[in-house]
């Protein structure tokens, strides 16, 4: 049976799924968005929690483009933390821990509740395509360039169907299926073929990519046990509590708007006992017998991983955390596993405070398909089909926050290239986003990739306090902003530009009042005049505290005040990041021709020209990324091309 036309199919309502839907049906396309069960729209099958080390920048970056991520978790986490505070700012990261039964419920009420927007439970089994004249799919960069198929015609999105065979015709679709694409959970020996909770897997659709010659791969992820509340002896460990001071992550909130009452976490420790147990029974670990042979992330090890790996610890983290206000089920943080139910009963009872521990559900091992993420453009765009987009653990990323950003993007430039408008295309010097994406497209990942703060160079201009400075625009330019919004945006940076002005422009001398706040404060006094920009750059001292000896500041905003001072205590460090920002803007505007013939390009090594054929950089910037691709390399492109 076929049904009305839509412009855009999503398949998948996860973290993904739910941001793509979301931009294509608010910038007005007619869209559709897919799922398994309605039940597990932006379900959290793993930890309880939105943000943390890295991944708080990309919720607060989702929310300055005009997603609804960083909105969600506001109205519906029960505890929030600002982490890594002993650190620089670049490292600050916000995280929330969620009710995930209402974080679900609040998001599936966003989209059932969003114009030119239908949710459908269903399982796609096929993506529909048909063969036209002209050029292929194509990434519009600066020179507007196209590419050229060779055969004379381009593969398009054309609809796509369901296991019913019932045909929704569309002009895009984008996959988010997540962990769901033939999905299997293991732990022992027992292996189900289901997807995260027990949903249903999709089973059909990894064909139909493969028959579009979509290269698919299979990863690996897992989640701990969750146990029993009334079964833990909280004694035994150390209470962690929230920030009494609520950050948003969303730049429309403000601390007042989240006041409310907070649930704890709990911090307790494996030790020699549970290592022992783990090392005795490595043999049943499925991870360990060949019985998994997806690939794992190097960056969020199962227990018995780290156990095997890291043998010179003595013991790891364990953070017991509430999974929600509904339910007395606590998730295990720390102490994911594919071992035996039994092994895993010695195991977490073998743990401070464990030692009665009952189990709701057992941890698992969860082995799926995902694609080769290196066939995408930078707008998330299949290369060879046009009009097909792909986003979240389907592209071979982990986490709830990796996925948002890649399906906010998705969405977004579906529904540019449908209105006929420019892509919208974040670079590694624009955000977190942008080092994502890039790192997904340019560098074949052979593990489930996971953001972390060390792979933004230019991590400094790019923390999680300015994203709405860096991203508002972009956000407005596309039509995901309101101008109320971006023009509040645009007002808080004058304000800090003008404030950071007067404060060069004005000195204090060696009046008493000076000397004695500067002895209070057991920073060096003066015995000159000196600028109150000048001051704020001590270590020991900040705008804040200066505060009494400067007569003439405005009344100015807390949140603009921090960046106030971020911005002059790190102005020497910010300075030498913009200067390395033009040079990487220089090379990223050198644009390649998407039918360069780099056969023609004499002196590059082999592997250099394979490498460079097979993923098709947009730019020479993108080029110099490539794995195999080396500085000698690029240099004879540039010259070659006469760049």
């Amino acid at each position: 049976m076929q049904y009305e036309d839509y412009d855009v199919a999503v398949i998948g309502a996860g973290h993904a799924g739910c941001e793509a839907a979301l931009a294509c049906a608010r910038l007005g396309l007619k869209t559709i968005v897919f799922t398994v069960s309605v039940d597990s729209i932006a379900m959290m099958p793993c930890n309880p929690n939105i943000g943390g080390t890295s991944k708080g920048h990309l919720v607060r970056e989702v929310d300055a483009l005009g997603g609804e991520m960083g909105k969600n978790i506001d109205r519906t986490f029960i505890q929030s933390k600002m982490l890594n505070t002993s650190k620089g700012p670049a490292v600050h990261s916000l995280r929330a821990q969620a009710d995930k039964k209402e974080y679900s419920a609040s998001m599936r009420k966003i989209l059932e509740n969003t114009d030119n927007l239908t949710v459908r439970q269903d399982e796609v089994s096929e993506i529909l395509t048909e063969k036209i004249e002209g050029v292929s799919s194509y990434y519009k960069g600066e020179e507007n360039e196209t590419q050229k198929s060779e055969s004379g015609y381009v593969i398009k999105v054309a609809g796509v169907k369901t296991t019913a065979d019932n045909i929704y015709p569309c002009k895009a679709a984008i996959i988010c299926t997540g962990v769901y694409l033939k999905a299997r959970c293991i732990y022992g020996e027992v292996s189900k073929y289901t997807g995260p909770n027990g949903l249903p897997a999709a089973n059909n659709l990894t064909q139909s990519l493969i028959d579009l010659g979509i290269e698919v791969r299979r990863f690996k992820t897992g989640t701990p046990a969750r146990i029993d509340k009334r079964s833990i002896d909280f004694s035994k460990m150390e209470e962690q509590f929230g920030d009494e001071k609520i950050v948003p992550f969303s730049f429309e909130n403000t601390s007042e708007d989240l006041a409310r009452d907070q649930v704890s976490c709990w911090l307790t420790y494996t030790n020699e006992d549970t290592h022992k147990i783990i090392r005795e029974n490595i043999d049943r670990s499925p991870l360990f017998s060949g019985a998994i042979e997806g690939v794992g992330p190097r960056y969020c090890p199962s227990i018995e991983d780290k156990v095997m790996r890291f043998a010179e610890k003595d013991r790891h983290q364990v953070f017991i955390e509430p999974e929600g206000n509904y339910t007395n089920e606590m998730y295990i943080s720390g102490m994911s596993s594919s071992l035996p139910e039994d092994v895993q009963y010695r195991m977490y009872r073998s743990v401070p405070g464990l030692e009665n521990a009952k189990i709701v559900r057992n941890a698992y091992a969860i082995e799926y398909d995902c694609i080769n993420a290196t066939e995408l453009y930078p707008t998330l765009e299949f290369k060879n089909i046009s009009g097909l987009y792909s986003a979240g653990q389907s592209n071979g990323s982990s986490g709830y926050e990796e996925a948002a950003a890649q399906g906010i993007i998705a969405g977004i430039n579906a529904a540019l290239k449908l209105k006929g408008e420019e892509p919208l295309v974040l670079d590694r010097s624009d955000g977190y986003i942008g080092v994502l994406i890039d790192d997904l497209v340019t560098k074949e990942t052979q593990e489930p990739y996971r953001m972390m703060t060390s792979r933004a160079e230019y991590r400094l201009l790019l923390r999680q306090d300015n994203a709405d400075l860096r991203l508002s625009k972009y956000g407005y330019r596309v039509g995901l902003l309101s101008k109320e919004r971006y023009e509040k945006t645009v007002e808080k940076q004058r304000i800090i530009d003008a404030e950071i002005e007067r404060l060069k422009n004005t000195s204090v001398g060696t009046s008493e009042n000076v000397l004695a706040l500067l002895r209070e404060l057991n920073s060096t006094e003066l015995t000159s005049g000196i600028t109150l920009a000048e001051l704020i750059r001590r270590p020991e001292l900040s705008y804040a505290l200066i505060a009494p000896i400067d007569k003439n500041r405005p009344e100015i905003d807390e949140v603009i005040a921090d960046q106030i001072n971020i911005e002059l205590k790190y102005e020497g460090y910010i300075s030498r990041q913009i200067k390395q920002v033009e040079q990487y803007k220089k090379l990223e505007k050198k644009k390649i021709p998407a039918d360069f013939d780099y056969d023609k390009v004499p002196s590059l090594r082999i592997e250099a020209r394979q490498k460079l054929k097979k993923i098709r950089p947009v730019s020479i910037g993108q080029a110099s990324r490539i794995s195999g691709v080396s500085p000698a390399d690029i240099n004879v492109l540039v010259v070659f091309m006469k760049l």
